[in-house]
């Protein structure tokens, strides 16, 4: 027996040489649904259905039963494969109408049960299912059942002997026409179809995957699997595994057309296609594209399709798809920390304001400390922004954006409070899909009280910001590495005059241990300094402070900052800060989040390192469609005398 469907291997002691399967369609494994049996997609759809009924017994002329696995071995991983697999298991309080749907029930389960075998790399598995003592193909088994529920639930039993474990065996990537090997073929590591580790049949299907994109990044777009052989050697206890590939032709990149952009002005997209017709073919290229253009916000989605065949001149045309946001929107949000003090905000937006992707946003945000400021304690706690942010994209070239935002806000903290009327605005440059930089006119004028009284400030710097970003979300990173760094002289800087210099820069970096980014150990270092000023004469708003949620948890909102002889928080010429979160996901929604701060600010011009503060705790993560929810709980290691003995933190995204 060289060939066999699946749906009739399911003992397999008496056969020395087996061929699972020599499909063309791509896919190793294919199951039928059967009548009366939902679908995983239909319970999960059923778990968020209002109207839905209780899962109970309430099919028509419903057959109660009970399931028993009988499994050899007893082992562990394999028990949990056959359970999670069986429908037997996992339907069993919703029974099925009548005897027949219980009969097909028990039949359909058996290929489950075999398909989640091969998942163990168990190919030489007898699986027997018995229905009140009858297999399910046994013409009596229908009467056998319709005396059995008279009586009580019907007995149903799986009895599984899984065999051995396969390991992969030979292992062929082959050029289809002529059957010889591939020329640049992904390596086994890479296919992970690795002789002599378990042949895990999930494994396959992505050696599929991985072989097709090898050929698609050295430009083949056409390249497809045509068939594989995929053998079971009982005797070696090996699984060979040969797979047929017709490359297709190379290709380079043909005419880029548009579609579905209704609001953008004509010519916008093609603008920031940045392909030339006649360069080499490249997915990661397409990729970056689409990540490059739904980075604006009038875009929600670009769907690029590629043509079924090459031109007269061997190009491959390309058509971009693009869907289109509301232009208009508005939200709300809100932030909550027992050290920092809680703040709500209402926005209104646009997305493309005169059609060429000009976006516009109004921010009004109201923040309540929560006590009285200590340096200034007769102020009123209450504090406001409203703020106006206007973004041109393509103001010199496709690539420059213009950047602009006024405020006028009042700032309560417990070092000063600060009225203050400000405008930063700017043009930033995108060298490529990670690497911007942005230089600005920073202006504000502010009306200051702290410890020392009421003072006026003028400031006016030029601010130049690069950012460097390689993660791979914005809101919740699990790879990748972010960079931002500010340099700024200042013209004026309250009484300091021309000349002082603000340096800032902060990074981070994140890893996961795990291919579903359950286990992400994630860092963060920030450092800066002013230099060329007196600490006293640099406005109290613009020093630098460490403390709260966004800095040092667990501790109060800059309190791990300079103070002067009377306690007050004055602020500093330099900090440095450092964080380190380990990820963990318990559910696909819950997380935990164990973490470590540290940090503080410095009178000097650079970091004391003598004077750090610690802290530490626990996170709770409520994962949305949006981003992460965060609950933070953290505690000081080394307080002083009158800092806070916990902190709570609740907040969207992550903390970094």
């Amino acid at each position: 027996m060289r060939h066999a469907q699946l749906s009739s291997l399911v003992t397999f002691g008496a056969l020395r040489r087996v061929c699972i399967c020599a499909a063309v369609t791509g896919e190793l494994f294919a199951f039928d649904a059967y009548a009366g049996e939902p679908s995983f997609f239909d319970q999960a759809a059923a778990w968020f259905n209002p109207n839905k009924t209780p899962t109970d017994a309430s099919a028509p002329d419903a057959t109660s039963y009970t399931v028993t696995f009988e499994i050899a071995g007893e082992e562990r991983a394999v028990r949990s494969a056959i359970t999670s697999a069986s429908n037997l298991d996992n339907l069993k309080s919703q029974a099925p109408a009548g005897a027949a749907g219980l009969i097909r029930r028990a039949f359909a389960d058996r290929d489950r049960v075999v398909a989640a075998l091969y998942a163990e790399g168990r190919y030489a598995a007898t699986v027997t299912i018995k229905v009140a003592g009858r297999s399910p193909e046994d013409p009596a088994a229908l009467d056998a059942v319709n005396a059995a529920r008279h009586a009580g639930p019907v007995p149903v039993t799986v009895l599984v002997e899984p065999g051995p474990v396969f390991k992969f065996g030979n292992v062929q990537v082959l050029e289809a026409a002529h059957r010889q090997p591939l020329p640049g073929a992904p390596r086994p590591k890479q296919m992970s179809l690795v002789t002599g580790e378990v042949a895990r049949s999930a494994d396959i299907a992505v050696a599929e995957r991985v072989i097709v994109n090898t050929m698609r990044d050295r430009g083949k777009p056409f390249a497809r699997i045509v068939a594989k052989d995929v053998v079971a050697d009982h005797a070696t206890k090996t699984l060979d595994v040969t797979v047929l590939v017709e490359e297709g032709p190379s290709a380079t990149f043909g005419a880029f057309t548009v579609s579905g952009a209704q609001r953008l002005k004509p010519g916008f997209i093609e603008e920031r296609i940045g392909i030339r017709p006649g360069e080499p073919y490249s997915p990661a290229r397409l990729a970056k594209l689409r990540k490059r253009l739904t980075e604006y916000e009038g875009i929600a989605s670009v769907r690029l399709r590629e043509a079924d065949k090459l031109d007269a001149n061997g190009h491959l045309p390309i058509d971009v798809d693009v869907t289109e946001r509301d232009p208009r929107y508005a939200g709300a949000g809100a932030r909550y920390s027992t050290t920092d003090g809680s703040v709500v905000n209402g926005y209104w937006g646009h997305r493309n304001l005169f059609g060429g992707g000009e976006t516009l946003r109004l921010d009004a945000q109201a923040s309540w400390f929560g006590h009285r400021p200590d340096a200034v304690p007769d102020a009123d706690p209450f504090g406001f922004k409203a703020a106006a942010t206007f973004v041109k994209p393509g103001i010199f070239t496709p690539a420059d954006d213009l950047v602009a935002q006024a405020a006028v806000l009042r700032e309560v903290t417990n070092a000063y409070v600060s009225d203050a009327v400000t405008f930063l605005g700017g043009v930033r440059h995108r060298f490529n899909d990670r690497l911007t930089a942005q230089i600005s006119l920073d202006l504000e004028q502010s009306r200051v009280e702290d410890w020392s009284g009421i003072h006026n400030y003028f400031v006016a710097g030029i601010p130049v910001d690069v950012a460097y970003d390689t993660t791979d979300n914005l809101l919740d990173p699990s790879r990748g590495i972010r960079f931002n760094g500010t340099v700024e002289p200042f013209a004026y800087l309250g009484t300091s005059g021309a000349g002082p210099v603000m340096m800032k820069g902060s990074f981070s970096a994140y890893h996961a241990f795990d291919e579903d980014n359950r286990y992400i150990l994630a860092g963060k270092v920030a450092a800066g300094s002013i230099v060329g000023a007196d600490l006293f004469n640099i406005p109290p708003q613009r020093r630098f402070y460490v403390g709260g949620g966004g800095s040092l948890r667990g501790f109060g909102y800059q309190s791990a900052s300079p103070r002067n002889a009377r306690g007050d928080i004055i602020g500093g010429m330099s900090f440095i800060t450092a964080s380190t979160e380990m990820r963990l996901k318990i559910t696909d929604t819950i997380g935990i989040v164990p973490f470590f701060d540290m940090g503080a600010a410095f009178a000097s011009e650079t970091p004391d390192f003598d004077g750090l503060r610690y802290s530490a705790g626990i996170g709770l993560r409520y994962y949305t469609a949006l981003g992460p929810i965060r609950l933070d709980f953290a505690v000081p290691l080394n307080p002083r005398v009158g800092d806070s003995r916990y902190g709570i933190y609740v907040s969207l995204g992550q903390s970094f």
